[in-house]
């Protein structure tokens, strides 16, 4: 197998690897209690692919003809593969086939790496691999005979004696969580690790709570991190109660903090805000933990749904909700991965996704990675040349961003006209002597959304920076650029002498785009999808402008055509993600 360079994902020690080849070659007797429901979503299309012979996992093609090839390149397909993600898929097949193909990949995976070797037995691929493998064991063991059932008794056994000396060495955060909810499905499924179950329990409580803030986010401001964070510990606590035991009450209020998050940074199409390096997360998988969840926690979705959290703001109306960065990018370890997108905004209108950001392109390379994460690959304002954060080291490997937003305004407000927020952050103040204002309000009925986005000096040290950028420039000023992102399955076209855009969505949808006496145009954009082969191609509106005074001001509107109805039923088909043919 290929060996990528891996960052994320903690070594495995000589030691670990040693005591895991003397266990496996012992081979010592393992025995399962009851097995758990699956409470884990795949998806069928992906399922039925991998049984025909190749699949997109982690953006790569997978060959899995006559079964599943462990060989890949990038380190995001190595995880998937180890972690034993495509068995979701093929436990929502559930057929002869899709469980005979499982059940060859998982013999295939033993007789490589069941005795300590290879990439998998990082501490969180581990956890995740052997969480899966138990909440499918009903699935893989059907039809299986003696020897191999006792086999994968002894495979789960061989994790949990892993898990026990390493799942704290995982690095805090996700990983850790994940390495430990393993060590207790594990302990929960073994004879004899009862008195076991407390101890993982309470250290998979610290390590969450250590990391969820109090309004229910985390460090890395990552959405899709925060959701597989949700699933993991929702898994926790639906496994517990399925052997009639309540979950702790800690546990259950780090959930319910979580899931308000999550509501808040969900769309009106039921994915999530795509910042910080996350994605809309797979499809139903938010929607299944949030019932998950709220079947433990029935008063949880009736609280009140907060108006922000983890640094988003969220402007909902008439099935149409506007998500917005209101935060600095995260610093510290958490800067690795962060996005310049201070007050970018997404747009979706029922199930469609209008206005988005480009995404993040970690999947296609590095070059694609760095240029994902600037102000221009976001719907909001970037001065030419420059993201509202910079990075801190050009050669440095793992370029974290710094020397950026220090200060970031927010301010609500509601009326019988709508809601809106009023936002500022000074990323631009060393570069140009310009803090960014952008002023958002959605009406009443989702059908319009007004802007209004500014660069202003404000004081006398601003003035003089901004007055030294004008200069250098003879007086032309800063030029600066306005982006909104279209989703590529919107169609756009230039309207009234390049005036306005309109965009026609599959769901029969037309928004007109207008910005207050100035031109548009319309250019090339690329949507960055994970688990696809390519960048998907897109388009972008863009207002171009100088700031060459002191207050520099543009107002523009995004609204519903006026005979698009008030209800579409929206029969449009998805995209579904292409596999080259076998």
């Amino acid at each position: 197998m290929t060996r990528p360079s891996r960052t994320g994902t903690t070594p495995v020690r000589l030691s670990d690897r040693l005591l895991l080849r003397w266990h496996a070659v012992r081979g010592d007797k393992a025995e399962l209690g009851v097995l758990p429901a699956p409470h884990r979503i795949g998806q069928y299309a992906r399922g039925q692919q991998m049984i025909a012979g190749r699949f997109v996992l982690a953006g790569e093609v997978i060959e899995a003809r006559p079964y599943l090839s462990f060989t890949a390149t990038s380190a995001e397909a190595v995880d998937a593969l180890q972690g034993f993600d495509w068995l979701d898929h093929l436990a929502a097949v559930g057929d002869g086939a899709a469980r005979k193909f499982a059940q060859a990949a998982l013999h295939d995976w033993i007789a490589e790496f069941g005795h300590g070797a290879g990439p998998g037995w990082a501490p969180e691929l581990a956890g995740r691999r052997v969480s899966r493998l138990i909440a499918h064991a009903l699935f893989l063991t059907q039809g299986m005979g003696a020897t191999d059932q006792a086999r994968f008794a002894q495979i789960i056994a061989l994790h949990a004696r892993y898990l026990a000396r390493a799942a704290m060495r995982a690095a805090p955060g996700l990983a850790r969580i994940e390495a430990l909810a393993g060590y207790l499905h594990a302990a929960l499924v073994l004879d004899g690790m009862a008195d076991r179950v407390p101890v993982i329990l309470g250290q998979v409580q610290d390590s969450a709570a250590g990391m969820i803030g109090a309004d229910g986010g985390i460090a890395s401001r990552n959405p899709e991190e925060l959701l597989t964070m949700f699933e993991v510990l929702t898994a926790v606590a639906q496994d517990l109660s399925d052997r009639d035991t309540t979950p702790p009450p800690p546990l259950l209020d780090l959930l319910d903090r979580i899931a308000t998050a999550l509501r808040v940074l969900r769309h009106a199409d039921g994915g999530l805000a795509r910042f910080q390096g996350g994605g809309r997360g797979a499809d139903g998988v938010l929607g299944d933990a949030l019932g998950i969840h709220a079947r433990q926690r029935p008063k949880a979705l009736r609280a009140p749904l907060p108006e922000a959290a983890m640094g988003y703001v969220r402007l909902g109306a008439g099935r149409c909700s506007v998500l917005i960065d209101a935060a600095p990018p995260p610093l510290g370890a958490a800067a690795g991965g962060a996005h310049a997108s201070t007050l970018a905004f997404e747009l979706t209108s029922n199930r469609r996704p209008l206005i988005v950001s480009c995404g993040d392109g970690r999947s296609f390379g590095a070059e694609w990675h760095r240029a994902s994460r600037a102000s221009a690959s976001h719907s909001t304002l970037s001065i030419e040349g420059f993201s509202s954060s910079r990075f801190a080291r050009a050669t440095q490997a793992h370029q974290r961003l710094d020397d950026g937003p220090r200060h970031v305004r927010v301010k609500l407000h509601h009326d019988a006209q709508g809601r809106s927020v009023a936002l500022s952050h000074d990323g631009y103040l060393p570069t140009h002597g310009l803090v960014h204002e952008r002023s958002l309000g959605l009406s009443s009925d989702g059908r319009v959304l007004h802007g209004r986005d500014s660069l202003t000096a404000t004081g006398q040290d601003a003035e003089r920076r901004l007055d030294a950028a004008l200069a250098r420039t003879g007086g032309a000023g800063a030029a600066f650029a306005l982006r909104f992102h279209l989703h590529p399955d919107a169609e756009a076209a230039l309207d009234m002498n390049a005036t306005a855009v309109s965009v026609a969505l599959r769901s029969g949808e037309i928004w007109v785009f207008r910005a207050a006496g100035l031109q548009l145009e319309l250019t090339a954009s690329v949507y960055l999808e994970k688990g696809r082969l390519k960048p998907r191609p897109s388009r972008q509106i863009v207002l171009s402008l100088r700031a060459n005074a002191y207050r520099t001001q543009v107002n523009w509107t995004l609204a519903k055509a006026q005979n698009t109805p008030l209800a579409l039923r929206d029969l449009g088909q998805d995209d579904p993600l292409v596999v080259p043919p076998v």
